[in-house]
């Protein structure tokens, strides 16, 4: 925090993250309120899913031939001008079908920033340093998922339009698309291999290969699956707790809290000793928290069992992004974090869906309990199936960035 480099990438990337919170949570609950549905509420994380597998390891390739502060800040822009669209489709009160092509919009541009972004930080800050800085990445991205669903929730319920939150995320995004632009980040080796099938897959052909980065991917990949119980805190604020828009980014901001938290412990900590137990140990945490959640009808117990969550998923974020970078080279940062985000951001897109068309089926609390009980059993899988990740030891021992 004390490198004007990373002061910079900070300060755009917290009002970028505060922003897209803003907007996720604004999208969910305008959906519940016009339709009533889990489907239609599963059908947005569908919506958002799609471009990202479709376009994230083309994206990976574009960010290991290209500029990636250039790529960051035409992506942040993107999502300003979005934002503005949703504003005017929620002032005009157009089709709901209308906000799904928006997200489908979101998620394409969601698709190139990702890959960019993540790929870019270990160019800012020196190598001795970079297990820091993702601790430190991961304290901003939560400090601005709290933020986000209770500015959210509270201009809701104040001004009782939703329109007036996407404007304040076009000016966060906005924020970030500008103060990239005075990063200075490192020369290094950029790919030169053409765009095309064979390149792209090059990335996936590197994960293959590192088994502690193969099973932490997988891991994240089914846990978040199973386990993701975000989509349906409209209806828990609604039909479970009572607890209305308030209560509603009250809820959504608790995880993070949590994270926050344990982020900031982890980060004015030495080094994990115990890397993969810890990561296996942190998500059969996060599978136990569901089920608590799942079965509460006490706000205060929902809220504590989410904010226990996000401090275990703290950790599971922090030893996947420093595996992947760490274990990897320059000229396939951009591919290898594209396959990262097209396993990880679907996921959570995906297990939208499997939880919105569960509790369609059977109910919430059957889906977020279930969800709960397929994450141990995932974690159960991958620590017998990966030895590799069950007897990782200290994240410096896995290389050296570049």
């Amino acid at each position: 925090m004390r490198l004007g480099n990373y002061q910079l990438f900070a300060v755009g990337f917290l009002c970028s993250s505060t922003g897209l919170h803003i907007l996720t949570a604004t999208i969910l609950w305008e959906i519940w309120e016009r339709t009533e549905s889990a489907m239609a509420i599963g059908a947005s994380g569908l919506a958002r899913a799609v471009p990202v597998i479709a376009f994230a390891m083309l994206a990976g390739h574009v960010a290991d031939r290209h500029n990636r502060k250039r790529i960051v800040a035409l992506t942040q822009s993107c999502f300003a001008i979005i934002a503005l669209l949703f504003a005017a489709a929620a002032w005009y009160e157009l089709p709901v079908e209308t906000l799904y092509a928006l997200l489908f919009a979101s998620g394409v541009v969601r698709a190139f920033n990702g890959p960019s972004r993540a790929s870019l930080l270990p160019l800012i800050v020196p190598k001795e340093s970079f297990e820091n800085a993702v601790a430190w990445n991961n304290g901003i991205f939560q400090a601005a998922a709290i933020s986000g669903p209770l500015i959210a929730g509270g201009m809701i319920a104040a001004t009782g339009s939703v329109a007036w939150n996407y404007i304040i995320v076009a000016v966060l995004t906005g924020v970030f698309a500008i103060t990239i632009g005075f990063v200075h980040p490192r020369d290094s080796q950029r790919s030169n291999d053409p765009i095309s099938w064979h390149g792209m897959l090059e990335g996936v052909r590197h994960i293959w290969r590192s088994k502690p980065i193969l099973g932490a991917i997988t891991l994240d990949l089914l846990a978040v699956l199973f386990g993701g119980a975000i989509a349906l805190l409209p209806i828990y604020a609604d039909e479970i707790l009572h607890v209305g828009p308030i209560g509603y980014g009250i809820l959504r901001a608790s995880p993070y809290a949590g994270a926050l938290l344990c982020a900031i412990w982890l980060a004015n900590r030495k080094p994990m000793e115990n890397a993969g137990p810890a990561l296996l140990w942190s998500v059969a945490g996060f599978g136990v928290c569901m089920i608590v959640f799942g079965l509460s009808e006490n706000i205060i117990v929902s809220v504590i069992a989410l904010a226990v969550s996000g401090a275990f998923d703290s950790v599971s974020v922090i030893v996947r992004h420093v595996l992947v970078q760490m274990r990897t080279p320059n000229q396939l940062r951009g591919r290898v974090s594209g396959v990262n985000s097209m396993f990880i951001e679907s996921s959570n897109e995906l297990g939208s869906f499997e939880s919105g068309l569960v509790a369609h089926w059977f109910g919430s609390v059957f889906s977020v309990v279930s969800g709960g009980i397929g994450t141990l059993v995932v974690v159960g899988v991958i620590s017998w199936r990966f030895v590799e990740l069950r007897t990782l030891r200290r994240l410096s021992d896995v290389g050296q960035v570049e």
